[in-house]
């Protein structure tokens, strides 16, 4: 009887091997609960496990991202603890990265970077980021004064708003068929219209959303340079939406020193990109306007799937905007978009206005040309097919 099961099993698991070495449909279908790490791993084992495993990954084209918020234990920050764990776990392969950290965690006496004599433009610090990611993948991080972030996991966990305290987010984009994504970074020794075509910015009919994190714009002639920037993208149809921010620190500059004014972003390109835009102007400052003028962002008809929110506001807003009541915006953009994921910062200056980008039309507002603004919010929907 011994003999009997034990010849049972050593058949059954030839077969397993035979179906598992040969049977490229049960191996495909088996590799799709396999986290994308590992998939990379495990592709070496033989040629149908690696062809196999390139199928799963151009299906993986699913959003996802990584959040965090809370003290970290070590010297990183707590973004960097959470990556280093949840990346293990994610279905898809990143081939663009925007992280956001909070600019007092970051770069403050409380965190060890400072006393480690790292700042947030160091290359040590990109370099850790970078470490985590596949190679090729471009990576593009911002410190700013506060977070908008969803817990990790799912885009119906509530949204937060972090004006104080350690709090970041990963945003992971991976390779998508009908949408560019490119990142830019530009400071005034590398600026030139030359830089802007290259980077999609301009006379590129296929742009359709642009995402623009400016930084140490109130030094000496930051003014000037940002209205460079923004002049030639005015003129396109494409919606135009970040802040100003604390400071860049992925990519490592190489060009200019600390301190010096930059601009880095996203420009969004592609048929399947849709998105849409509204102001929260100054004198939007109850819960019940806040969610009338979000509500205007279901003209645009944009579907949730593959679509991320984005709400860039001033410092100056937030809990005591509203009265001491906290996350007032999020929790409006929440009951409108219950399925999409918020994601953002609180900024020194917002940059955007009301617009929608969708199929082969645009709407935007009468005043195009005003798309700066102070003591506002800019909500933001975008869809990637």
């Amino acid at each position: 009887m011994g003999e009997n099961a034990e010849c049972s099993d050593c058949l059954h698991d030839s077969k397993a091997a035979y179906i598992l070495s040969n049977v490229a449909e049960v191996v495909e279908r088996i590799l799709t609960f396999v986290p994308t790490k590992s998939l990379l791993r495990i592709s070496s084992v033989c040629t149908l496990w690696r062809t196999c495993a390139r199928r799963v990954l151009r299906t993986q084209q699913k959003l996802t991202w990584v959040s965090a918020r809370g003290s970290s234990d070590g010297e990183i920050h707590a973004l960097y603890s959470s990556l280093a764990v949840e990346l293990e776990k994610v279905f898809l392969l990143p081939k663009t990265v925007l992280a956001v950290v909070d600019s007092d965690a970051f770069n403050g006496q409380a965190y060890c970077y400072r006393q480690a004599k790292k700042s947030r433009h160091s290359p040590d610090t990109a370099a850790e980021l970078k470490s985590l990611f596949p190679r090729g993948c471009d990576i593009m991080g911002v410190a700013t004064p506060g977070i908008v972030l969803t817990p990790s996991g799912c885009g119906s966990h509530q949204p937060q708003e972090y004006q104080e305290g350690e709090a970041g987010y990963a945003l992971m984009f991976p390779s998508m068929e009908g949408v560019h994504i490119k990142p830019f970074h530009f400071c005034k020794k590398t600026f030139s219209p030359t830089a802007l075509e290259e980077a999609g910015l301009v006379n590129n009919p296929e742009l359709r959303v642009v995402l623009l994190f400016v930084y140490e714009v109130y030094k000496s002639e930051g003014a000037r340079f940002l209205n460079q920037i923004m002049e030639p993208l005015k003129k396109s149809k494409a919606l135009i939406a970040g802040g100003i921010v604390d400071g860049a620190f992925s990519p490592p500059r190489q060009c200019c020193g600390p301190g010096a004014y930059g601009v880095v972003g996203l420009a969004l390109s592609g048929h399947k990109v849709q998105g849409a835009s509204v102001l929260l102007e100054q004198d939007v400052s109850s819960p019940k306007a806040a969610e009338a003028t979000i509500r205007r962002l279901k003209a645009a008809k944009i579907p949730e799937r593959n679509t991320l929110g984005f709400m860039f506001a001033c410092v100056g807003r937030g809990q005591n905007y509203y009265n001491n009541q906290p996350n007032v915006e999020a929790d409006a953009f929440r009951k409108v978009f219950p399925s999409t994921p918020l994601f953002g910062l609180f900024g020194n200056g917002e940059i955007g206005c009301d617009r929608i980008i969708k199929d082969d039309y645009t709407l935007c507002d009468a005043d195009v040309d005003s798309l700066r603004h102070e003591y506002t919010t800019v909500m933001t929907l975008i869809h990637l097919g």
